[in-house]
């Protein structure tokens, strides 16, 4: 499915999301400085572990909006919401009320995400689904290795124009998505929906019904696993190279020597990862796209788990670069896949509550990792990488059975 060929809604929101994530990039790396330097290291530990718990929340209610009065007003609902944020944060002389406005940036992309992907499903095929996620994951990692560069400049010496800038270009993303773009929500389904009375009983009753759902509950048990693995390139990983791979020549040309090692060597690392998800995100998805869903996450986790546990055996940084090309394999494979998989499983009519519960692995993730730090003042690294290792070999193994029983449940498509 090339460029040209793509429904206008998914190209106004390519760019859109392009840009937005970006900017989102400029400043949230520099949070929990500038709350450890506003409140204390303690104190902003704690509060950095606010954010994610209303995220789970805000996901689940952003799928379940999705699904009651459309795609396009719950993005039209997130985009205003940080539009007002990001003024109240750029505005802000207060370091309380930067934080509140921090959260509300927060709960406001989590809103979003369920509806982006369900559109996304939406205009696609079964075929072409796994490109165009691949495409959509790709700029976002853009995103992700310009963003802190250019942050690092502009949110240490331009703050309030930063921020005022970022208010503006949600603004105008708002603008693009009401004006450009179509509701994909099939109007049968909105038509049934909007007899429907809102409740939030009505919600958690639906999320009810989806969990008791074993194969989708089986996924989320096996995502979640893994997503504690990912989550360990900026938790356990970062420590590790910090502690233990000192200063070594990374280039040399005759007297001249570039050395890296600690920090440096984790920015290396983590440049590598970032560069790797830009440029063979698509090529790795058009590689693999012919493999079954089920093989494809099995691989993906394996590979992620012994690319992690093989750095626990060497200090030296090209051999770690290796072993960061292992994994970030394996994330390339599952990324696009695992989202795919949603959009087929899912019923039509409860697709975006799909998106926003599947989303929770990553959030229960992220919550879990930080773990990790505290099982390394007990265990050496062989150690705290080889449960990383068992982690990501259980989700593979889990995987298995998962697609064993969706022929039973009449879900024939999502076994690829």
């Amino acid at each position: 499915m090339v460029w040209r060929t793509w429904d206008l809604n998914l190209k106004v929101r390519l760019v859109g999301e392009l840009i937005t994530h970006t900017f989102f990039w400029m400043y949230f790396p520099f949070m929990a400085l500038y709350f450890s330097d506003s409140f204390g290291k303690d104190i902003a530990g704690i509060m950095l572990m606010v954010p994610p718990l209303l995220g789970m929340m805000s996901n689940l209610f952003g799928g379940y909006l999705a699904d009651k009065v459309g795609r396009k007003p719950t993005m039209l609902l997130s985009l205003c919401t940080s539009s007002v944020m990001f003024a109240i944060f750029a505005f802000s002389s207060s370091p309380v009320v930067d934080y509140l406005a921090f959260i509300g940036i927060g709960i406001a992309s989590s809103l979003y995400w369920p509806a982006s992907s369900a559109m996304v499903a939406d205009l696609t095929t079964e075929e072409d689904r796994r490109v165009v996620f691949a495409t959509f994951y790709t700029a976002m990692n853009m995103g992700v290795v310009a963003g802190p560069v250019l942050g690092s400049f502009f949110f240490v010496n331009y703050r309030f124009e930063l921020l005022l800038i970022c208010t503006i270009v949600e603004l105008i993303f708002a603008a693009s998505i009401f004006f450009l773009i179509k509701e994909t929500l099939p109007a049968t389904v909105r038509a049934e929906r909007s007899k429907e009375r809102f409740s939030i009983t009505q919600q958690f009753k639906g999320y009810a019904v989806i969990f008791r759902d074993k194969v989708f509950a089986l996924y989320i048990g096996a995502g979640v696993l893994v997503a504690i693995a990912f989550m360990q390139l900026d938790m356990y990983m970062a420590l590790y190279v910090k502690e233990h791979v000192h200063d070594q020549p990374l280039m040399w040309w005759g007297d001249w020597t570039f050395t890296v090692g600690g920090t440096s060597a984790f920015g290396w690392l983590m440049g590598l990862n970032g560069l790797l998800v830009v440029l063979f995100t698509l090529p790795v998805t058009k590689w693999f796209q012919h493999w079954s869903d089920r093989n494809s996450l099995v691989i993906s986790s394996v590979l992620y788990g012994f690319g992690m546990f093989l750095m626990a055996f060497t200090t030296n940084i090209w051999l770690l670069f290796g072993c960061m090309v292992i994994l970030t394999l394996g994330e390339l494979i599952r990324t696009p896949v695992a989202q795919s998989f949603i959009s087929k499983y899912s019923p039509e009519d409860a697709r975006g509550q799909y998106m926003g519960a599947s989303s929770l692995q990553f959030s229960i993730g992220r919550f879990i990792a930080p773990m990790s730090i505290s099982i390394s003042q007990w265990l050496s690294p062989v150690g705290v990488f080889g449960i990383i290792l068992a982690l990501t070999l259980i989700s593979a193994y889990l995987y298995i059975p998962l697609f064993r029983m969706i022929p039973e449940d009449g879900h024939d498509s999502a076994h690829s």
